[in-house]
């Protein structure tokens, strides 16, 4: 199964990757965090896509912002 709809890379590619990509070093929080990134880019990615967007001054006069 494709890990998003923008690629044809395995789920299971992709996270050897990103392990693969932490250094010897790393916790079960760091790669935790590399995960939860990935997840809300591809989110992200998948709103774009779906014409789920808002310009950036509706946001900022939303959140009291300007």
């Amino acid at each position: 199964m494709p890990v998003s709809k923008h690629s044809c890379i395995t789920i299971k590619a992709e996270a050897l990757r990103l392990v693969s990509a932490l250094p010897e070093t790393a916790t079960w929080d760091d790669l935790m965090h590399q995960i939860y990134v990935r997840q809300k880019i591809e989110a992200g990615l998948d709103d774009l896509k779906s014409g789920r967007k808002h310009k950036h001054q509706s946001i900022r006069q939303t959140f009291g912002l300007g």
